[in-house]
């Protein structure tokens, strides 16, 4: 059987760009493994973030709204699937490696927490550590999926994933698409969910933002995409009036959506829910399943408890804190 894999590499080398990610220059995984005769060693790593239990609990984590019933609002599923939809375009638009473009985009936020950013904030408030969804989604990969093995996943996607938010940069450029396509994906999604929920209206966002970055979400993507398109090279730049729009965009969904009360009004109990099991589980190691009865005892409790309730999805922790927490009612 002819090898696709080499015939994808030479492929490859004649369509890439030269600032391209390729595997030939690639610092490898963590323990060798012979290749694949099918797929890149970036392809590889795409299919195991997708068949992970990590990525299939993300389609029940919140994104903005907590616990939302209708159907429409995103998750954190749907977030990393547009996250990567913009980001291959942005790649493919430059010539750089999809693959890994997607691999990390779709492995960025496997060790986000329940309740969304509320979640993350109460961990980081009493974990002695500090708890970041973005180390956290390394340490998943790394330590804590296939019992523990971990998906032995490559240098440069381990560095997307690290490096998708704030502080350094990613070291290639595929990374820092996955950055910049996370933030143009949940600022207009969250207008989108935030429309949807009755916090405004398209036509009350800013018109000076609305005439340079367009009337809708596909305007506003298509905009944000096709500047960054014509004005990267060695490094992703948008022309500069775009930029200015999309900051000041970003400022707007803070003050109206991101701190709004409405959107934000169940956080206080999604915290106290959080550190609740915290403190539980780190006093009752022996409770959590035993992958993390594992970590409990190489590193500690305390570890253990935050890679056990970052792991859980929303429905998960209501249920496990009203197990623990609420009293059942006698059954005659």
């Amino acid at each position: 059987m002819k090898n696709i894999h080499e015939e994808t590499l030479k492929l490859e080398e004649i369509t890439l760009s030269a600032l391209a990610a390729r595997e030939s220059q690639s610092k490898g995984r963590l323990e060798y493994e012979e290749p694949c005769e099918i797929r890149t060693e970036y392809q590889r790593d795409r299919d195991r973030i997708i068949h992970c239990s990590s990525f299939r609990r993300l389609k029940h984590k919140t994104q903005v709204f907590l616990a939302p019933t209708g159907d429409h609002y995103r998750t954190r599923l749907t977030h990393t699937l547009e996250v990567s939809q913009i980001a291959r375009t942005i790649a493919r638009g430059l010539r750089l490696n999809e693959d890994l473009t997607e691999a990390i985009a779709l492995g960025h936020d496997l060790g986000h927490t329940p309740f969304g950013h509320a979640g993350e904030r109460a961990l980081n408030a009493v974990f002695p550590e500090g708890f970041k969804h973005y180390e956290q989604s390394l340490r998943v990969v790394d330590k804590l999926e296939k019992g523990g093995r971990g998906l032995n996943l490559t240098a440069e996607v381990r560095d997307g994933i690290l490096c998708h938010t704030t502080g350094k940069e990613a070291d290639t450029l595929e990374g820092r698409i996955v950055k910049l396509s996370d933030r143009i994906a949940y600022i207009n999604h969250d207008i989108d969910d935030a429309v949807r929920a009755g916090l405004f209206k398209e036509e009350d966002i800013p018109l000076e933002y609305r005439e340079v970055l367009g009337n809708s979400k596909s305007q506003r993507i298509n905009t944000l995409v096709l500047s960054t398109l014509e004005n990267s090279g060695r490094e992703l730049k948008m022309a500069p009036d775009v930029k200015e729009a999309f900051d000041a965009l970003h400022k707007y969904m803070f003050a109206n959506v991101y701190t709004n009360p409405i959107c934000k009004g169940e956080e206080g109990k999604a915290i106290a829910i959080i550190q609740a099991l915290y403190t539980y589980f780190s006093e009752h190691p022996e409770e959590m399943p035993e992958d993390f009865i594992r970590v409990a005892e190489n590193e500690s409790p305390q570890r253990a408890a935050c890679d056990y309730i970052s792991g859980m999805t929303d429905h998960f922790a209501l249920n496990t804190y009203n197990n623990i927490f609420v009293p059942k009612a006698w059954v005659e």
